[in-house]
């Protein structure tokens, strides 16, 4: 049956692919060149990309955006802090505490899957200014669940949902040694989503989204979309690893004209194999976009104000695993594949 799922998922792939490759060929003639030129790298990318992977990349910019399997739903892993982020953030904003404030460590609350504080004392105190930190700096999973306990799972779920994300959903809290990959789930198109709201300074308010980039730009887990880039690149993300699992997210800000890139991959074979071709996409859309603002610069596009949203096209939504270089538009809900039952 494993068997059967595999070649299934390959076959897919393939045709997925070669899908995407003449769609990228018919198009090439309206859309800039640049952009064309990635939508092929990335078509060719998933003939050989390592179980199920999904990516979105968007030129903030200009607005434009591409997916492979967008809305796909995808164990979130440690990606799942952000949204939690979010919900703080709201808290704030709505005056129900401040960063200042003191969240007490319970028993049950630790989780020694990742991060110190699991080693922490119980009756411990620590800012929620503090737990922000170790939560999407250092990915501890215990402030994770500090935090999750403060300001409730089921708000965190309503404020996704308000926000229009369709495919995220915080099931439980923060258990490595139970089923994660499903109490956590999210998808590239929802990431971006919030990412896009963050660099304009929507998400919240302007000081919170400014405070939510400055706290995504101390990573400290900087293996994947920074790894192949530029030394000295600005990248607000943050990074999710579990057992097959591996997803990075965020904000590279290119020269000031910034992008989205969020990717996704679970069913690995190996986790080396994930490395490589996260790798992969995040330098081929730096070099892209890299050429696309000297596109714009040549012909006398000037950038956007990044304040400003976006306008959004009117055009007719497409389904997530055709939709390329278009202007962002909501996507239909399309749920992923349900990964195999992880024994480890």
């Amino acid at each position: 049956m494993k068997a059967m799922r595999l070649l299934r998922r390959s076959f897919a792939a393939v045709l997925l692919a070669v899908t995407m490759l003449t769609a990228a060929r018919a198009d090439a003639a309206t859309t800039p060149a640049p952009l064309a030129a990635l939508r092929t790298q990335l078509a060719a990318m998933m003939l050989h990309a390592p179980g199920h992977v999904a990516v979105t990349i968007e030129d903030l910019t200009t607005g434009l955006s591409t997916s492979v399997n967008g809305n796909a739903q995808m164990p979130a892993a440690s990606t799942i802090k952000i949204p939690v982020m979010v919900e703080v953030f709201r808290q704030l904003a709505a005056g129900d505490f401040d960063l200042n404030r003191n969240v007490t460590l319970t028993a049950s609350d630790r989780d020694w899957g990742w991060g110190d504080l699991a080693d922490a004392a119980p009756g411990s105190r620590y800012s929620v200014q503090r737990l922000l930190t170790l939560m999407i700096d250092d990915s501890d999973n215990t402030a994770t669940n500090m935090l999750i306990r403060l300001v409730g799972r089921t708000n965190v779920n309503r404020t996704m949902a308000e926000l229009g994300l369709t495919q995220t959903a915080l099931h439980d809290y923060i258990r490595s040694d139970g089923p994660i990959r499903y109490a956590l789930r999210s998808s590239p198109r929802d990431m971006a989503r919030l990412l896009e709201a963050m660099a304009h300074h929507t998400l919240v308010d302007e000081w919170s989204s400014r405070e939510m980039i400055s706290i995504l730009c101390d990573q400290t887990h900087n293996g994947l979309i920074p790894e192949p880039l530029p030394a000295g690149t600005t990248i607000a993300h943050k990074t999710g690893t579990l057992h097959d699992t591996l997803d990075d997210v965020g904000i590279v800000f290119l020269n000031n004209e910034p992008y989205i890139i969020a990717v996704m991959a679970t069913d690995l074979p190996t986790l080396d194999a994930g490395y490589r071709f996260i790798h992969g996409i995040s330098r081929v859309a730096y070099d892209a976009l890299t050429r696309f603002a000297n596109w714009r610069a040549s012909n006398g596009t000037g950038a956007a104000t990044l304040a400003a949203p976006i306008a959004q096209a009117a055009v007719p939504p497409v389904a997530p695993d055709q939709q390329m270089w278009n202007p962002i538009t909501p996507e239909p809900a399309v749920a992923g594949e349900s990964p195999a039952v992880d024994g480890r």
